[in-house]
C-alpha cells in the first residue's frame, strides 16, 4: 500500500514538472529558440545534476514513458512517407537522399573511431567496441527534424523546387534513418558479442529484418482495425499508444527468451516496426487523416514528456568533458551534409544556385535523433548514459543552428512567401472591389456611404453595361498581375474584397499579402468547401449559406444587437479604428474621456483579440472595434488617429 501511494506521489510530481517544462519551452519560443530547447532545459534542471527532483534511480523506473514516446516518434516519422506527395520530386528526392545516406554515416564513423582516444568514456573500451560505436553513430547523424522543417515552411509560406525537395528529402530520411538503426544496431550487436560476420550472421541479419518489417505490416492491421471502430476517440488514442508500447515490450521479451533458451538472439527493431505500420496506415488504408490528427492531438504532450526525461537523463559532468568531441561531430555531420546534398543536387541536374545552399536546409535535428541516441545508451549498457549525453549534445548544436541556416537558404532561392509590410494610413479609406455583381455595386455604395474611396474592378468593359455604375469609380482589369495591382495603386488599399472565381480570388490575395500586406481581405465564395486555401492568407470567406444561417442565429439569440452588427440601426454603427497617435500609446481606456454613447468592445494585437475594461492600456498600431451613433465615431476617430 505504502509503495503505491509512493508510485502515485511520484507520478502527479512527475505531471507538474511536465507542466512546468511545457512552460519553459512556450516561453524559449519568444526568443526563437525551438520548443525542445526549453524542455530539454526543464530536464536539466529538475534532474540529478539540477534540484535532484527526478533522480537516477526513478529514471530506470521510468522506462516505459521512453518506450511510449519513441513508438508515438516512429508513428510520427512512418506518416510523413506519404508517398503520392513525393512522386512530383522523386528524382531530386532520391539523389539528394542517397548523397546524404551514403557520405554522413561514413564520414562520421571515421570521425568517432579516430576520436574515440580522446572521448574518456571510448578510450579505454576494447577495438571492437569502439568501432561498434563508431557503427552506431552514423544513423543518428543522417537524421533530421521534420517538425522543425514543416514549422519553417510554414512561417515562411516556402514554395518551389527546393522547398519540396527539402521536404521530400527531410521526410524520406527520417524514414530510412530507422531501417538504417536497426541495421548498425545489429551489426554493433554482433562485434559486441564476438558474433564473427558469416553467412550464418547475414541470414540472421536479414530474417531479422524481415520479421520486422512483417511485423510492421501486421502492426499497420491492428492499427486500421482500431481506427475503423465506432468507439470513442480517447479510447482509440489509448489503443493506439497500447500497441505502440505493447510492441517495445514484446521487442524485449523476444530478445530475452531467444537469449536464454537458444544459442542465438533475436534483436527485433520496435522503431521499424512502429514506422513500418504507420506508413502503412498512411499509404494504404482510408483511415490517414484521422491518424494523422492522432498524433497531432498527442505529439504535444508525448514531446514534452519524452525530452524533460531526457533533459534529465543527461550527464553534465560527462557533457563538460565531451563538448569539445560533440562540437568536433557537428562540424563533420556539417561536411558530410554539404559534399552529400551537393553532390545528390548535381546529380540531379538541380540549378547551382540551389546546390550551393542546399546543406542549409538539412542541419536540422529533433525527435528522431535524440530517440535513436536514448535507445543507445539503454540497449548497449557497455556505452550507456555518456555516449547518449555526447550525441545528444551535437543534436542540440544542430537543432540551434538548423532553423536560421535554413530560413536563410529559402529566402536565397527566392522561395519566401510572407506577408509584406503593409503601408502606413494615409488618412483615407480605400477599398478596392473586384467582379461585377448586384451585391458588389451595393457594397461599393455602402461604403462610400461611410467615407470611404472605393474602386470597383471588372474583367472586361462589357460586364458594366446596363447597369447603374453613376457615381462609382469603375475600371478594367483583364489579367491578374502585380503590374495591375500596382496601376490600381492596391499598396494604399485597406480592404480589397473579391466576388470572382475560386482560382482568380486566391491569385488577387495572394498576390496582396505578399507585396502589399493587405490586412483586411474578404473572398465571396460559393462552396465553403474552397474556404481551406484562403485561410493561411488571413482572408475572410463569406460563403451565403452559411452566413445567412449564422445571420438567423443572431436574430434569435441577440435580436437586440444585430441591427447594430448589420447596420440597420440608424441610430448605432460599429467601426473599427487604428491607433497612430503616439500620445495615446500606453494610455487606459479609462483616462481617454470618450463619449458615454460610444464603447470600445475589441482590441486587435499582435494576432489577438482582447477584450478591454477599464484599465487596459492601448498601444500605437492597435486595432480597436468601437459601437456608437455616427456622429460620436467620427470624433472618437480624430482622437485616436495621429
Amino acid at each position: 500500500m505504502i509503495i503505491l501511494q509512493e508510485q502515485i506521489v511520484f507520478i502527479l510530481a512527475f505531471i507538474v514538472i511536465a507542466l512546468a517544462s511545457w512552460r519553459i519551452g512556450e516561453f524559449l519560443t519568444r526568443f526563437k529558440l525551438p520548443l525542445i530547447s526549453g524542455y530539454l532545459f526543464a530536464g536539466i534542471v529538475v534532474g540529478p545534476f539540477g534540484l535532484n527532483l527526478i533522480t537516477e534511480e526513478s529514471l530506470g523506473n521510468l522506462r516505459v514513458i521512453d518506450e511510449l514516446s519513441l513508438a508515438v516518434i516512429a508513428f510520427a516519422a512512418g506518416s510523413e512517407l506519404y508517398v503520392q506527395e513525393l512522386r512530383r520530386w522523386r528524382k531530386n528526392i532520391a539523389w539528394v537522399t542517397a548523397g546524404n545516406v551514403i557520405v554522413i554515416p561514413v564520414l562520421g564513423g571515421i570521425a568517432v573511431f579516430l576520436l574515440a582516444s580522446y572521448i574518456p568514456f571510448l578510450a579505454d573500451l576494447p577495438l571492437a567496441v569502439r568501432v561498434a560505436a563508431a557503427v552506431l553513430v552514423g544513423p543518428i547523424m543522417v537524421a533530421r527534424s521534420p517538425s522543425s522543417v514543416i514549422a519553417i515552411v510554414n512561417e515562411l509560406r516556402a514554395k518551389g523546387p527546393f522547398t519540396q525537395t527539402v521536404v521530400g528529402v527531410t521526410m524520406v530520411i527520417d524514414v530510412l534513418v530507422i531501417l538504417l538503426f536497426a541495421l548498425s544496431s545489429e551489426i554493433a550487436d554482433a562485434l559486441m558479442t564476438d558474433v564473427s560476420v558469416s553467412l550464418t550472421f547475414v541470414g540472421l541479419l536479414l530474417f531479422e529484418l524481415t520479421l520486422s518489417l512483417l511485423l510492421g505490416v501486421v502492426t499497420g492491421k491492428l492499427l486500421q482495425l482500431i481506427l475503423s471502430r465506432n468507439v470513442h476517440r480517447l479510447l482509440k488514442i489509448m489503443l493506439i499508444l497500447g500497441l505502440g508500447l505493447g510492441i517495445f515490450i514484446f521487442s524485449t521479451a523476444v530478445r530475452d527468451f531467444t537469449r536464454d533458451q537458444f544459442p542465438i538472439e533475436i534483436l527485433l527493431e520496435p522503431l521499424l516496426i512502429c514506422l513500418i505500420g504507420s506508413f502503412y496506415v498512411i499509404n494504404y488504408t482510408a483511415y490517414r487523416p484521422e491518424f494523422l490528427q492522432i498524433l497531432h492531438d498527442v505529439s504535444p504532450a508525448i514531446y514534452v514528456v519524452f525530452f524533460t526525461l531526457t533533459g534529465a537523463a543527461l550527464q553534465l559532468d560527462v557533457l563538460a568533458q565531451a563538448w569539445t568531441i560533440a562540437l568536433a561531430l557537428f562540424l563533420v555531420r556539417m561536411v558530410g551534409i554539404f559534399i552529400g546534398s551537393f553532390s545528390g543536387g548535381i546529380a540531379a541536374g538541380a540549378p547551382m544556385k540551389q546546390n550551393r545552399v542546399s546543406w542549409m536546409a538539412y542541419m536540422t535535428q529533433a525527435g528522431v535523433g535524440l530517440g535513436l541516441a536514448k535507445e543507445i545508451g539503454i540497449e548497449f549498457p557497455i556505452l550507456g548514459p555518456d555516449f547518449a549525453t555526447m550525441i545528444i549534445a551535437m543534436i542540440v548544436f544542430s537543432q540551434f543552428v538548423g532553423p536560421p541556416l535554413f530560413k536563410w537558404a529559402v529566402n536565397h532561392v527566392g522561395e519566401v512567401h510572407t506577408r509584406a509590410q503593409p503601408a502606413e494610413f494615409d488618412g483615407v479609406r480605400d477599398a478596392l472591389i473586384f467582379g461585377i455583381k448586384p451585391q458588389s455595386l451595393q457594397l461599393a455604395r455602402q461604403l462610400q456611404a461611410h467615407d470611404w474611396q472605393v474602386k470597383l474592378v471588372c474583367r472586361r468593359s462589357d460586364e458594366l453595361e446596363g447597369l447603374d455604375t453613376v457615381n462609382l469609380d469603375c475600371q478594367a482589369a483583364p489579367d491578374i498581375t502585380l503590374e495591375m495591382l500596382q496601376s490600381l495603386n492596391a499598396k494604399q488599399a485597406d480592404a480589397l474584397v473579391s466576388f470572382l472565381p475560386v482560382e482568380d480570388s486566391y491569385r488577387l490575395c495572394e498576390l496582396a499579402y505578399e507585396n502589399f500586406g493587405t490586412e483586411t481581405m474578404v473572398v465571396y465564395l460559393k462552396n465553403r468547401e474552397d474556404a481551406e486555401q484562403f485561410q493561411e492568407l488571413g482572408v475572410r470567406v463569406v460563403e451565403p449559406d452559411t452566413a445567412v444561417v449564422q445571420l438567423l442565429e443572431q436574430f434569435v439569440r441577440s435580436p437586440a444587437g444585430t441591427p447594430i452588427l448589420l447596420g440597420t440601426d440608424s441610430g448605432q454603427e460599429m467601426m473599427d479604428i487604428e491607433v497612430t497617435d503616439p500620445a495615446i500609446d500606453n494610455v487606459t481606456i479609462r483616462d481617454l474621456s470618450l463619449p458615454l454613447d460610444v464603447l470600445i468592445l475589441s482590441i486587435h494585437r499582435d494576432g489577438q483579440t482582447l477584450v478591454p475594461h477599464g484599465y487596459t492600456e492601448l498601444k500605437v498600431g492597435d486595432r480597436i472595434t468601437v459601437v456608437g451613433s455616427p456622429e460620436k465615431l467620427a470624433e472618437v476617430s480624430l482622437k485616436f488617429e495621429a
